[in-house]
Protein backbone atom coordinates (compact mmCIF):
# COMPACT_ATOMS: atom_id res chain seq x y z
CA UNK A 1 0.00 0.00 0.00
CA UNK A 2 2.57 2.41 1.25
CA UNK A 3 4.80 1.88 -2.14
CA UNK A 4 0.95 2.62 -4.25
CA UNK A 5 1.19 5.58 -2.21
CA UNK A 6 4.47 7.02 -3.06
CA UNK A 7 4.23 5.40 -6.70
CA UNK A 8 0.84 8.00 -7.28
CA UNK A 9 2.38 10.76 -5.25
CA UNK A 10 5.35 10.38 -8.19
CA UNK A 11 3.20 10.40 -11.00
CA UNK A 12 0.99 13.02 -9.40
CA UNK A 13 4.17 15.46 -8.79
CA UNK A 14 4.47 14.91 -12.69
CA UNK A 15 1.54 16.15 -14.32
CA UNK A 16 1.40 18.76 -12.26
CA UNK A 17 4.96 19.48 -13.26
CA UNK A 18 4.15 18.75 -16.64
CA UNK A 19 1.03 20.83 -16.43
CA UNK A 20 2.75 23.67 -14.72
CA UNK A 21 5.80 24.05 -17.47
CA UNK A 22 2.56 23.88 -20.33
CA UNK A 23 0.98 26.55 -17.78
CA UNK A 24 4.36 28.99 -17.87
CA UNK A 25 5.74 28.18 -21.76
CA UNK A 26 1.82 29.81 -22.50
CA UNK A 27 2.04 32.49 -19.99
CA UNK A 28 5.30 33.82 -21.13
CA UNK A 29 4.39 33.65 -24.75
CA UNK A 30 5.23 37.22 -25.79
CA UNK A 31 4.80 38.95 -28.99
CA UNK A 32 7.83 38.97 -31.36
CA UNK A 33 7.69 39.46 -35.00
CA UNK A 34 10.82 40.10 -37.53
CA UNK A 35 12.01 43.22 -38.39
CA UNK A 36 11.89 44.34 -41.96
CA UNK A 37 14.27 45.72 -44.10
CA UNK A 38 15.70 49.43 -43.00
CA UNK A 39 12.90 48.85 -40.03
CA UNK A 40 12.43 47.54 -36.67
CA UNK A 41 9.22 45.71 -35.92
CA UNK A 42 7.78 47.54 -32.55
CA UNK A 43 5.15 46.02 -30.94
CA UNK A 44 3.21 48.64 -29.42
CA UNK A 45 -0.48 49.40 -27.57
CA UNK A 46 -1.67 52.97 -28.38
CA UNK A 47 -4.77 52.58 -26.05
CA UNK A 48 -5.05 51.52 -22.68
CA UNK A 49 -6.99 52.80 -19.46
CA UNK A 50 -6.19 52.74 -15.72
CA UNK A 51 -7.56 53.91 -12.47
CA UNK A 52 -7.41 57.66 -13.21
CA UNK A 53 -10.24 57.19 -15.69
CA UNK A 54 -12.40 53.73 -15.62
CA UNK A 55 -9.65 51.38 -16.00
CA UNK A 56 -9.33 48.58 -13.22
CA UNK A 57 -5.64 49.20 -12.49
CA UNK A 58 -3.00 51.33 -11.23
CA UNK A 59 -0.82 52.21 -13.96
CA UNK A 60 2.18 50.36 -12.83
CA UNK A 61 0.42 47.44 -14.05
CA UNK A 62 -0.10 48.16 -17.58
CA UNK A 63 3.45 48.59 -17.42
CA UNK A 64 4.34 44.94 -16.15
CA UNK A 65 1.89 43.38 -18.15
CA UNK A 66 3.21 45.29 -21.40
CA UNK A 67 6.92 44.08 -20.20
CA UNK A 68 5.74 40.54 -19.50
CA UNK A 69 3.86 40.08 -22.96
CA UNK A 70 7.30 41.43 -25.05
CA UNK A 71 5.62 45.25 -25.84
CA UNK A 72 8.07 47.52 -27.03
CA UNK A 73 5.94 50.74 -26.62
CA UNK A 74 2.59 51.32 -24.81
CA UNK A 75 0.63 55.15 -24.93
CA UNK A 76 -0.89 55.89 -21.33
CA UNK A 77 -4.58 57.24 -22.75
CA UNK A 78 -6.98 57.31 -19.86
CA UNK A 79 -10.14 59.74 -20.23
CA UNK A 80 -9.85 63.39 -20.37
CA UNK A 81 -13.54 64.27 -19.50
CA UNK A 82 -14.83 60.85 -18.61
CA UNK A 83 -13.88 60.19 -14.45
CA UNK A 84 -16.09 58.10 -12.40
CA UNK A 85 -13.25 57.90 -9.87
CA UNK A 86 -12.46 61.38 -9.30
CA UNK A 87 -14.33 61.28 -5.91
CA UNK A 88 -11.55 58.37 -4.70
CA UNK A 89 -8.60 59.10 -6.82
CA UNK A 90 -8.94 63.25 -7.13
CA UNK A 91 -5.90 64.03 -10.25
CA UNK A 92 -6.15 67.41 -11.22
CA UNK A 93 -3.27 66.97 -13.40
CA UNK A 94 -4.31 64.35 -16.19
CA UNK A 95 -0.90 63.52 -16.98
CA UNK A 96 -0.58 61.86 -13.52
CA UNK A 97 -1.20 58.05 -14.74
CA UNK A 98 1.70 58.59 -17.40
CA UNK A 99 4.04 59.87 -14.89
CA UNK A 100 3.50 56.76 -12.73
CA UNK A 101 3.82 54.65 -15.78
CA UNK A 102 7.28 56.12 -16.89
CA UNK A 103 8.81 55.75 -13.41
CA UNK A 104 7.81 52.13 -13.18
CA UNK A 105 9.13 51.66 -16.66
CA UNK A 106 12.73 53.44 -15.77
CA UNK A 107 14.56 50.35 -15.62
CA UNK A 108 13.18 48.42 -18.56
CA UNK A 109 13.13 48.65 -22.43
CA UNK A 110 9.34 49.70 -22.52
CA UNK A 111 8.83 53.25 -24.07
CA UNK A 112 6.18 54.62 -22.24
CA UNK A 113 4.07 57.83 -24.41
CA UNK A 114 1.85 60.53 -22.99
CA UNK A 115 -1.33 60.23 -24.30
CA UNK A 116 -5.29 61.11 -23.35
CA UNK A 117 -8.53 60.03 -24.64
CA UNK A 118 -10.31 63.11 -25.81
CA UNK A 119 -14.32 61.56 -24.91
CA UNK A 120 -16.73 63.30 -26.88
CA UNK A 121 -20.12 62.66 -28.41
CA UNK A 122 -20.65 61.48 -31.98
CA UNK A 123 -19.31 63.32 -34.11
CA UNK A 124 -16.18 62.74 -33.73
CA UNK A 125 -16.74 60.37 -30.94
CA UNK A 126 -13.89 58.85 -28.88
CA UNK A 127 -10.20 59.90 -30.34
CA UNK A 128 -6.58 59.84 -28.79
CA UNK A 129 -4.00 61.95 -28.62
CA UNK A 130 -0.73 60.45 -28.29
CA UNK A 131 2.78 61.65 -28.60
CA UNK A 132 1.75 65.15 -26.00
CA UNK A 133 3.41 66.53 -23.59
CA UNK A 134 1.24 67.68 -21.58
CA UNK A 135 -2.58 66.79 -20.91
CA UNK A 136 -4.16 69.77 -19.10
CA UNK A 137 -4.65 72.20 -22.14
CA UNK A 138 -6.35 69.35 -24.20
CA UNK A 139 -9.19 69.35 -21.29
CA UNK A 140 -11.64 72.16 -22.71
CA UNK A 141 -14.97 72.75 -23.20
CA UNK A 142 -14.96 72.83 -26.94
CA UNK A 143 -14.00 69.59 -28.91
CA UNK A 144 -12.30 71.55 -31.97
CA UNK A 145 -10.20 73.31 -29.36
CA UNK A 146 -9.39 70.67 -27.59
CA UNK A 147 -8.27 69.51 -31.12
CA UNK A 148 -6.26 72.19 -32.17
CA UNK A 149 -4.54 72.40 -28.66
CA UNK A 150 -3.29 68.40 -29.48
CA UNK A 151 -2.42 69.48 -33.03
CA UNK A 152 -0.22 72.64 -31.04
CA UNK A 153 1.66 69.80 -29.41
CA UNK A 154 2.25 68.25 -32.69
CA UNK A 155 0.40 65.01 -31.40
CA UNK A 156 -0.27 61.90 -33.03
CA UNK A 157 -4.62 61.83 -32.71
CA UNK A 158 -6.81 58.77 -34.19
CA UNK A 159 -10.31 57.74 -34.17
CA UNK A 160 -11.20 55.13 -31.73
CA UNK A 161 -13.56 52.37 -32.64
CA UNK A 162 -15.29 54.21 -35.26
CA UNK A 163 -17.83 50.80 -35.19
CA UNK A 164 -18.88 50.64 -31.46
CA UNK A 165 -22.42 50.16 -31.77
CA UNK A 166 -22.84 52.57 -28.43
CA UNK A 167 -22.64 55.80 -31.22
CA UNK A 168 -22.89 53.58 -34.20
CA UNK A 169 -26.01 51.64 -33.92
CA UNK A 170 -25.69 49.68 -37.08
CA UNK A 171 -21.37 49.15 -36.39
CA UNK A 172 -20.96 50.99 -39.31
CA UNK A 173 -17.89 53.10 -39.23
CA UNK A 174 -18.44 56.26 -41.26
CA UNK A 175 -17.00 59.37 -41.78
CA UNK A 176 -18.96 62.80 -40.74
CA UNK A 177 -18.27 66.46 -41.95
CA UNK A 178 -16.51 67.27 -38.91
CA UNK A 179 -14.50 64.06 -39.46
CA UNK A 180 -13.21 65.40 -43.00
CA UNK A 181 -12.46 68.54 -41.68
CA UNK A 182 -10.50 67.19 -38.96
CA UNK A 183 -8.75 65.32 -41.81
CA UNK A 184 -8.27 68.27 -44.10
CA UNK A 185 -6.72 70.46 -41.66
CA UNK A 186 -4.15 67.61 -40.41
CA UNK A 187 -5.96 67.38 -36.93
CA UNK A 188 -6.79 63.34 -37.67
CA UNK A 189 -4.36 61.04 -38.48
CA UNK A 190 -5.06 57.59 -37.72
CA UNK A 191 -8.13 55.08 -37.10
CA UNK A 192 -8.44 51.91 -35.29
CA UNK A 193 -9.83 49.15 -37.77
CA UNK A 194 -9.34 46.70 -34.36
CA UNK A 195 -10.60 47.73 -31.33
CA UNK A 196 -10.00 44.93 -28.63
CA UNK A 197 -11.32 42.51 -30.72
CA UNK A 198 -13.71 44.15 -33.22
CA UNK A 199 -12.66 44.55 -36.28
CA UNK A 200 -14.12 47.00 -39.05
CA UNK A 201 -13.99 46.69 -43.23
CA UNK A 202 -15.38 50.21 -42.88
CA UNK A 203 -13.08 51.73 -41.08
CA UNK A 204 -10.31 49.80 -43.25
CA UNK A 205 -11.79 51.35 -46.34
CA UNK A 206 -12.11 54.89 -44.64
CA UNK A 207 -7.76 54.79 -44.03
CA UNK A 208 -7.22 53.66 -47.05
CA UNK A 209 -9.45 56.51 -48.85
CA UNK A 210 -8.60 58.81 -46.67
CA UNK A 211 -4.85 58.06 -46.09
CA UNK A 212 -4.73 57.50 -42.11
CA UNK A 213 -2.96 55.37 -40.47
CA UNK A 214 -4.03 51.79 -39.69
CA UNK A 215 -4.32 50.92 -35.82
CA UNK A 216 -5.31 48.05 -33.67
CA UNK A 217 -5.20 48.54 -29.93
CA UNK A 218 -6.45 46.45 -26.93
CA UNK A 219 -8.40 49.25 -25.20
CA UNK A 220 -7.86 47.26 -21.83
CA UNK A 221 -9.58 47.85 -19.04
CA UNK A 222 -9.11 45.20 -17.05
CA UNK A 223 -6.37 42.33 -16.76
CA UNK A 224 -5.07 41.40 -20.49
CA UNK A 225 -4.86 37.81 -18.77
CA UNK A 226 -8.30 37.48 -18.48
CA UNK A 227 -9.30 39.63 -22.00
CA UNK A 228 -7.08 38.71 -24.11
CA UNK A 229 -6.78 34.79 -22.76
CA UNK A 230 -3.20 35.30 -22.72
CA UNK A 231 -2.35 32.18 -20.43
CA UNK A 232 -3.74 30.13 -23.00
CA UNK A 233 -1.97 31.22 -25.75
CA UNK A 234 -4.28 34.31 -26.63
CA UNK A 235 -2.44 37.96 -26.92
CA UNK A 236 -3.84 41.25 -26.53
CA UNK A 237 -4.49 43.46 -30.26
CA UNK A 238 -1.42 45.64 -31.12
CA UNK A 239 0.07 48.00 -33.71
CA UNK A 240 3.03 46.41 -35.25
CA UNK A 241 5.00 49.91 -35.85
CA UNK A 242 7.95 49.75 -38.39
CA UNK A 243 10.17 52.54 -37.14
CA UNK A 244 13.74 53.45 -37.68
CA UNK A 245 15.16 53.43 -34.10
CA UNK A 246 13.95 52.62 -31.01
CA UNK A 247 12.93 56.67 -30.19
CA UNK A 248 9.52 58.19 -29.32
CA UNK A 249 10.49 60.57 -32.57
CA UNK A 250 10.99 57.45 -34.76
CA UNK A 251 7.67 56.26 -33.78
CA UNK A 252 5.71 59.02 -34.02
CA UNK A 253 7.36 59.52 -37.40
CA UNK A 254 6.29 55.95 -38.99
CA UNK A 255 2.57 56.65 -37.27
CA UNK A 256 2.59 59.91 -39.40
CA UNK A 257 3.77 57.90 -42.56
CA UNK A 258 1.75 54.64 -41.94
CA UNK A 259 3.75 52.41 -41.34
CA UNK A 260 2.08 50.21 -39.57
CA UNK A 261 0.57 46.42 -39.58
CA UNK A 262 -2.25 45.29 -36.78
CA UNK A 263 -1.78 42.44 -35.13
CA UNK A 264 -5.10 40.71 -33.95
CA UNK A 265 -7.70 37.84 -33.50
CA UNK A 266 -3.99 35.39 -34.61
CA UNK A 267 -4.35 37.82 -37.99
CA UNK A 268 -2.81 40.97 -39.67
CA UNK A 269 -4.51 43.94 -41.25
CA UNK A 270 -2.13 46.61 -43.55
CA UNK A 271 -1.83 47.89 -46.39
CA UNK A 272 0.09 45.72 -49.02
CA UNK A 273 3.60 47.42 -48.69
CA UNK A 274 3.84 46.97 -45.45
CA UNK A 275 2.37 43.66 -45.10
CA UNK A 276 4.58 42.53 -47.74
CA UNK A 277 7.81 42.99 -46.14
CA UNK A 278 6.70 41.17 -42.77
CA UNK A 279 5.65 38.36 -44.37
CA UNK A 280 8.54 37.94 -46.43
CA UNK A 281 10.87 37.72 -43.68
CA UNK A 282 8.36 35.41 -41.04
CA UNK A 283 7.82 32.76 -44.04
CA UNK A 284 11.18 30.91 -44.98
CA UNK A 285 12.21 28.46 -46.87
CA UNK A 286 14.49 25.96 -44.97
CA UNK A 287 15.15 23.67 -47.25
CA UNK A 288 13.54 21.47 -50.63
CA UNK A 289 14.48 18.31 -52.44
CA UNK A 290 12.87 15.37 -54.30
CA UNK A 291 11.46 12.34 -52.40
CA UNK A 292 14.02 9.16 -53.87
CA UNK A 293 13.54 9.37 -57.59
CA UNK A 294 9.71 10.54 -57.56
CA UNK A 295 8.89 14.24 -58.84
CA UNK A 296 6.97 15.20 -55.38
CA UNK A 297 9.24 17.87 -54.20
CA UNK A 298 9.47 17.98 -50.12
CA UNK A 299 9.72 21.66 -49.04
CA UNK A 300 10.14 22.60 -45.66
CA UNK A 301 8.70 25.84 -44.49
CA UNK A 302 9.46 28.04 -41.10
CA UNK A 303 7.37 30.36 -39.34
CA UNK A 304 9.70 32.72 -37.26
CA UNK A 305 6.71 34.11 -36.01
CA UNK A 306 4.82 33.38 -32.39
CA UNK A 307 1.63 33.53 -34.15
CA UNK A 308 0.25 30.41 -36.95
CA UNK A 309 -0.04 32.13 -40.60
CA UNK A 310 -2.54 30.30 -42.39
CA UNK A 311 -1.50 29.92 -46.61
CA UNK A 312 -3.49 28.55 -49.70
CA UNK A 313 -1.80 27.21 -52.39
CA UNK A 314 -2.06 29.87 -55.66
CA UNK A 315 0.27 27.32 -57.84
CA UNK A 316 -0.24 25.32 -61.07
CA UNK A 317 0.55 22.25 -59.12
CA UNK A 318 -1.21 19.85 -56.21
CA UNK A 319 -0.16 19.11 -52.78
CA UNK A 320 0.61 15.66 -52.05
CA UNK A 321 -0.46 15.32 -48.30
CA UNK A 322 -2.39 18.88 -47.80
CA UNK A 323 -5.31 20.32 -49.08
CA UNK A 324 -4.69 23.57 -50.76
CA UNK A 325 -5.24 25.18 -47.13
CA UNK A 326 -1.46 25.00 -44.82
CA UNK A 327 -1.56 26.24 -41.65
CA UNK A 328 2.11 27.32 -40.70
CA UNK A 329 2.25 26.68 -37.04
CA UNK A 330 3.62 29.29 -34.96
CA UNK A 331 7.89 29.21 -34.19
CA UNK A 332 7.96 25.44 -36.01
CA UNK A 333 8.58 24.57 -39.47
CA UNK A 334 5.86 22.56 -42.10
CA UNK A 335 6.78 20.26 -44.33
CA UNK A 336 4.69 20.70 -47.55
CA UNK A 337 4.94 17.97 -50.53
CA UNK A 338 4.57 19.57 -54.26
CA UNK A 339 3.39 17.21 -56.91
CA UNK A 340 5.94 19.36 -59.74
CA UNK A 341 5.00 16.47 -62.24
CA UNK A 342 8.88 16.93 -63.26
CA UNK A 343 12.18 17.29 -61.44
CA UNK A 344 12.74 20.99 -61.36
CA UNK A 345 15.80 22.82 -59.93
CA UNK A 346 13.63 26.13 -59.28
CA UNK A 347 10.36 26.07 -58.50
CA UNK A 348 8.02 29.60 -57.47
CA UNK A 349 5.52 28.47 -55.23
CA UNK A 350 2.40 31.54 -54.58
CA UNK A 351 0.71 31.24 -51.53
CA UNK A 352 -2.01 33.57 -50.79
CA UNK A 353 -1.49 34.25 -46.59
CA UNK A 354 -5.35 33.75 -45.64
CA UNK A 355 -5.17 35.39 -42.34
CA UNK A 356 -3.65 38.46 -43.79
CA UNK A 357 -6.07 41.64 -44.98
CA UNK A 358 -4.66 44.15 -46.73
CA UNK A 359 -8.31 45.49 -48.10
CA UNK A 360 -11.41 44.57 -47.45
CA UNK A 361 -11.88 40.77 -48.77
CA UNK A 362 -8.65 40.75 -50.38
CA UNK A 363 -5.29 38.56 -48.90
CA UNK A 364 -2.02 39.00 -50.04
CA UNK A 365 -0.17 36.58 -52.23
CA UNK A 366 3.82 36.17 -51.34
CA UNK A 367 5.76 34.30 -54.28
CA UNK A 368 8.07 31.22 -52.68
CA UNK A 369 11.24 31.63 -54.60
CA UNK A 370 12.70 27.79 -53.74
CA UNK A 371 15.43 26.45 -54.92
CA UNK A 372 15.41 22.22 -54.96
CA UNK A 373 18.61 20.90 -53.73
Amino acid sequence: MKRLFVLFALFLFSSLSVNAQKHDHEHNQKIDFPDVPGYLTLAADFHIHTVFSDGAVWPTVRVQEAIREGLDVIAMTDHLEYQPKKDDIPHPDRNRSFQIALDAAKNSNLMVINGSEITRSMPPGHTNAVFISDANPILTEDVEDAFQAAKDQDAFIFWNHPMWSAQRKDGVARLDPLHEKFIREGKLHGIEVINVKLYSDEALQIAIDNNLTIMGTSDIHGLTDWDFNIPHGGHRSVTLVFAEDRTQESVKAALKAGRTVVYANEGFIGLEEHMMPLMRESIKVKSASYRGDTQILAVDIENVTHSDIIIKNESEYNLHEHTEIVVLKAQDTTRIQIKTLERKDQVTFPIMIMNATTAPDTHPVLELDIEVE
